[in-house]
């Protein structure tokens, strides 16, 4: 299933004003799309209270996922108290305008968090108390998303995934599906990447994470171009073009397809700055699954181009 990461609605992906984000908004609905997944720090509450208007203007059947934990500061362990997350999950209701969360994630926690029980103790009561419907947890690593799905209530793992970021296919969803877990696949164009619309000579705006966060200065560099060296990306993106013309489809295309293939993936969530690019994202879903040679094709440029800078690391 595809869905809509709504990370560029709020910040660090240049500028995208209140009308634009509504017009996205709208445009994935329209297309079929029934998961919105957000943040409370996404411009600060903006991506949340944007999406708050949205749901204002249109009866729309969808499910909403936030996640908490990124306004500690500092982002320690000890950040995570009973009480830091009862507050950032009321203002999370607020902001959103509702009673009850439909899915609450923790948003990438310190190492520690994932192996004490007093922040799940803390979100059980929550759930218990109807604050919340769900909670997940939305992970770095590869080991950090085993430890999450061992958790008795965790009922989701958001982790990178996409063709330049292969890892969580060897061990990580096979755990998922035989856990019942659900999978959120993020990033899965490689911070745009994998659009195949980039190159040697792109830049991009000073409050954008491509620019501020390419070596990792304000956070985990995975987060940006999936922490595939933007070089790199450029030249492995060409050889994943050359196989999206063989089939005629975008490269866009071709890697989410190739995400929602992918056995144990629930979601898939890609962003998008305009209502264009939200229909296109919406309509991967839409083409039959890859054939066994094209997905050998895509696993070699990994292989070949990627593996060495990633693999090891996450």
């Amino acid at each position: 299933m595809v869905g809509l990461g709504c990370w560029q609605l709020g910040a660090d992906w240049g500028q995208v004003d209140d009308a634009d984000a509504l017009a996205v908004l709208h445009a994935a609905v329209d297309a079929g799309v029934t998961f919105l997944d957000t943040a409370d720090v996404y411009g600060d509450g903006r991506s949340e209270r944007l999406i708050r208007r949205f749901l204002a203007e249109r009866a729309a059947d969808v499910m909403v996922a936030t996640k908490c934990g990124r306004r500690a500061d500092p982002h320690v362990p000890a950040a995570f108290t009973p009480e830091n997350l009862r507050a950032w999950t009321d203002r999370s209701r607020a902001n959103l305008g509702v009673e009850r969360l439909d899915l609450v994630q923790l948003h990438c926690p310190p190492t520690p968090v994932f192996s004490g029980d007093e922040v799940f103790d803390a979100l059980d009561e929550l759930v218990a108390e109807g604050s919340l419907a769900a909670y997940g947890v939305s992970v770095e690593t590869c080991d950090e998303a085993l430890t999450a799905i061992a958790r008795p209530n965790v009922a989701s793992v958001q982790i990178i995934l996409n063709a330049f970021r292969r890892k969580p296919l060897e061990q990580v969803l096979p755990a998922a599906r035989a856990a019942g877990v659900g999978i959120i696949a993020r990033v899965p164009l490689a911070s745009g990447l994998l659009s195949g619309k980039y190159d040697e000579h792109t830049t991009f705006a000073a409050d954008d994470h491509r620019t501020f966060n390419r070596h990792g200065e304000s956070f985990d560099v995975g987060e940006t171009f999936s922490g595939v060296p933007y070089e790199v990306g450029v030249e492995a993106a060409r050889s994943l073009a050359e196989v999206a013309e063989g089939l005629g489809v975008s490269t866009a295309a071709l890697a989410l397809r190739w995400i929602i293939d992918q056995p144990g993936v629930s979601v898939v969530i890609p962003g998008a700055r305009n209502a264009d690019q939200a229909r296109a994202n919406a309509a991967a879903e839409q083409l039959d699954p890859l054939a066994e040679d094209t997905l050998a094709a895509i696993e070699r440029v990994y292989d070949e181009r990627v593996r060495a800078h990633v693999h090891g690391r996450w």
